[in-house]
């Protein structure tokens, strides 16, 4: 019988091991990849955080570079492969975990790819977003000849020299991808609003900065919509300079496909090689379907706790508690927090005091 089984082994995952530990209990942990660090290699090869490496940390291990630094995505990588070496904790890759069940008397028996049954008293899910990418539908976009991707499938901008792009989106990624891309092709970025820019830098110091030390990294995702009312895109000023000066181009959503082309909202077609969609994610949680953990694909939960399963907890979702709640930075307080309830329902917290 295992104490908790952890499912996906990025920094979500990783940090709910540690709060594991610390609570005096044995975790394993299931990673679907071949090492333990979660998605992070199957991001675009120019990835750099927003965040420098000073609010880019995890509990017991500082981020190695210069407390100003933009980590790029290898460097993240390495850095998880490190933070895993330090957790005592029993971490089993190139496992995927297909479903959970419950089970009467030992909690939850998890299924794998390879067959394994794993039997324990709690679960963590924490497999992020990465795996299910969001892809809308569009009327004629089954038809359309050209390139049609999510920005999950994209990694350098080399590969799309020469052509004329489409990046549907207006967050950090879309953004940052069709500026790239910019370099190398005609590039606009469709969106159904206007870029809401945020300066990267703000009296000398990184916007992160402020965010910590005002406490909006911990805002509740309730009121989050009141201040920011919508997208925000970080920028050093490269950005909103490249749209102002032509660079970069931006439009209004366009309304469908044709079978090489596009049309705009006021009925122009033209023709386009490349569709990219950079329209985020959802849960990737699919395992959960079968247990009656979900609705939609969404875990029912609060802060994490979920409100249909005890013993089941959830760590990385995007704002599950706060502003920073799937962050490097940040994700170790929610993990911290949902552990506290996991672990006193697997040390049978309510039997022992008569309820």
């Amino acid at each position: 019988m295992i104490d908790a089984l952890v499912i996906g082994a990025g920094q979500s995952g990783l940090t709910a091991a540690r709060a594991l530990t610390d609570n005096h209990l044995t975790p394993v942990v299931l990673e679907a990849g071949p090492e333990a660090v979660g998605s992070w290699p199957h991001y675009y090869d120019s990835l750099t955080l927003f965040s420098p490496a000073q609010h880019s940390t995890m509990p017991g291990l500082e981020f190695p570079a210069d407390p100003d630094h933009y980590p790029h995505r290898d460097e993240v990588v390495d850095y998880l492969r490190r933070y895993a070496k330090t957790l005592d904790a029993d971490i089993r890759t190139n496992t995927t975990v297909t479903t959970v069940e419950a089970h009467p008397d030992l909690g939850f028996v998890v299924h794998t790819a390879d067959g394994q049954q794993l039997h324990t008293a709690g679960i963590v899910a924490a497999t992020g977003s990465f795996g299910n990418p969001y892809l809308p539908e569009l009327p004629g976009q089954g038809q359309f000849g050209g390139n049609l991707l999510h920005v999950a499938d994209y990694r350098r901008p080399q590969d799309y020299t020469g052509q004329r792009v489409i990046v549907v989106g207006a967050g950090n990624s879309a953004v940052q991808v069709a500026y790239e891309l910019a370099d190398h092709a005609t590039v606009t970025l469709a969106t159904h609003n206007p870029i809401n820019f945020l300066p990267q830098h703000r009296d000398g110091h990184d916007i992160h900065h402020w965010l910590v030390s005002t406490g909006f990294d911990q805002l509740p995702p309730e009121w989050l919509i009141r201040y920011v009312g919508g997208t925000l895109v970080m920028d050093t000023g490269d950005y909103h300079h490249a749209l102002t000066t032509g660079h970069l181009d931006r439009q209004p959503m366009f309304t469908s496909f044709d079978t090489d082309a596009i049309v705009w909202a006021d009925g122009t077609r033209e023709a386009v090689d490349t569709v990219l969609f950079a329209t985020g994610y959802r849960p990737n949680l699919g395992y959960l379907t079968e247990l009656g953990a979900l609705t939609d694909g969404y875990p029912l939960h609060s802060a994490g706790v979920s409100t249909t399963h005890p013993g089941l907890v959830y760590v990385g979702l995007e704002f599950q508690r706060s502003f920073s709640s799937n962050t490097l930075r940040g994700v170790h307080r929610d993990a911290e927090l949902v552990i506290t309830a996991l672990a006193a329902h697997i040390n049978r917290a309510p039997a022992k005091v008569g309820l």
